[in-house]
């Protein structure tokens, strides 16, 4: 009996120490080698080194200058002051709700003042409530906006959107994006330039 109790206490040991050390210092140093950027949240610095944003997560656009991204239910662009929440997910509002109807139709009615057809990305939220990305549809809507607000040539906006849009993951799955973080620093940076 002391045998098997003895048994059971090293194995348990054993296994503690893989898979509560060893596999998870392993994967740590996989993400920090071979992935650093990913790893590390994916972050996107301006030209002084101060981080700006993630290409992970979504900001909130309001000038016309900029395309702007997908609603989201949580506030993850609330200014400087704001704390993060570490929280993400949808709004769980069933289609019927009269608060996810006032907000789809608020929302529909500022894009077509703004002459943009609504489309279901820049009308609903993401599951998430992170998303950074619009469909390449999404964005083509804007074109226009961007460049008359910047004086631009549509045809400039819109290679860099082309220059900004990811294709499918793996190459099958999902549909192209354009991150609307980085498009829109490309359009700064353009500016700059």
């Amino acid at each position: 009996m002391f045998r098997e109790w003895t048994v059971g206490i090293r194995t348990t040991l054993v296994l503690w120490v893989l898979t509560a050390l060893i596999y998870p210092l392993f994967m740590l140093f996989i993400g920090q080698v071979v992935f650093p950027n990913q790893a590390n949240g994916s972050l996107i610095k301006n030209d002084r080194g101060q981080v700006i944003g993630s290409a992970l997560i979504g900001q909130t656009f309001v000038s016309d200058r900029y395309f702007w991204s997908r609603p989201s239910t949580i506030d993850y662009s609330a200014g400087e002051k704001a704390q993060p929440t570490g929280i993400s997910g949808a709004s769980n509002l069933a289609p019927s709700n009269p608060d996810l109807l006032e907000r789809v139709n608020q929302t529909v009615t500022q894009l077509k003042q703004a002459n943009i057809k609504p489309t279901a990305d820049l009308v609903y939220t993401s599951g998430s409530g992170l998303d950074p990305h619009i469909s390449v549809e999404a964005a083509r809507a804007q074109i226009e906006r961007v460049a008359r607000e910047r004086s631009l040539d549509t045809n400039q906006v819109e290679i860099l959107m082309t220059k900004n849009t990811e294709g499918r993951f793996l190459g099958i799955f999902g549909e192209p994006g354009v991150n609307v973080l980085k498009l829109n620093l490309a359009l700064d940076a353009l500016a700059k330039g």
